[in-house]
């Protein structure tokens, strides 16, 4: 079987629509429509009900529902074991928020050259839900993410309780309410934290949903937000940002989640670099 045919399966079952799982997949709806009907042809059985909603599975669906994810799965890791260069004993893949690359998973890169030279290295950036999608799938062996969506064939280890601060280019400021506050989206639950915190200061002028560029904004322009405390601690230590005095700060975790299908060598020894970047990391904060 076309290993294509297996994925595009699942990833209309994942958004529940033919039209969806085109543009997930980067390819045109004819091209998925094709797939299933060849998938269908090969299984002898119509896998899927398409109506006004998306579509839904049919029983024979349901039932291929059940090996379909080991076909990918044993592919990926066949390919993964296939692919490592010459030289190298095995390939570990691991993807991150883009938030997260740098420094902190620059830092991890770093260490697992000095720790584990015979290791090849895939590396990723990616989405939350498209991170822990491959994580589960067996296409990456750990991803590092804030705020992951547990699922079947993953695991989760807390790695760090960063914090959320809020710092300002000037040393007056007394509020996230500021002409130049600039509103960073670190997620739901920061959001509702913020509300609660600010009930009255809820419409800044400036949304950003990436932190690097709002960081990069307010240093270049001026103005205020919520930050990661390590990221700001330097340009605070230097006087280009100050923290807002009386400010709630906010626990922003960065976790870890681990392919249960992954090899158990590699995935300790991944886990063990980023806990040490972690144990580092806490005590420049303290």
């Amino acid at each position: 079987m076309d290993i294509e045919l297996a994925r595009t399966f699942l990833e209309i079952v994942r958004m529940r629509s033919f039209v969806r799982a085109a543009e997930q997949l980067n390819v045109s709806q004819t091209a998925v429509s094709a797939r299933v009907k060849a998938l269908e042809a090969q299984l002898g059985r119509p896998l899927f009900i398409r109506n006004k909603n998306g579509a839904s599975l049919t029983s024979a669906g349901e039932q291929f529902l059940r090996y379909a994810p080991m076909f990918v799965q044993l592919w990926q890791r066949a390919r993964h074991q296939v692919a490592v260069p010459p030289g190298r004993r095995a390939m570990l893949s691991i993807g991150g928020e883009l938030s997260l690359w740098h420094p902190w998973l620059m830092d991890w890169l770093r260490w697992m050259r000095r720790a584990a030279p015979d290791i090849a290295l895939r590396v990723e950036v990616g989405l939350p839900e498209s991170l822990t999608h491959q994580v589960s799938t067996g296409a990456l062996d750990i991803a590092v993410m804030y705020q992951p969506q547990h699922r079947p064939g993953a695991r989760v280890e807390l790695l760090l309780e960063e914090k959320l601060v809020l710092v300002s280019t000037t040393a007056d400021t007394e509020t996230a309410g500021a002409d130049n506050y600039v509103f960073v989206d670190w997620g739901p639950d920061f959001a509702q934290h913020h509300e609660l915190s600010f009930p009255e200061e809820n419409n800044p002028g400036l949304f950003v949903s990436l932190g690097p560029l709002a960081l990069g904004y307010i240093l270049e322009v001026g103005g205020s937000g919520y930050f990661r405390q390590r990221i700001v601690a330097p340009h605070i230590a230097a006087g280009r940002l100050h923290l807002v005095a009386d400010a709630p700060s906010f626990l922003y975790p960065i976790y870890a989640v681990c392919s249960a299908r992954a090899d158990d060598e590699l995935v300790s020894l991944a886990l063990a670099g980023l806990r040490n970047i972690a144990a580092a990391d806490a005590v420049k904060t303290v």
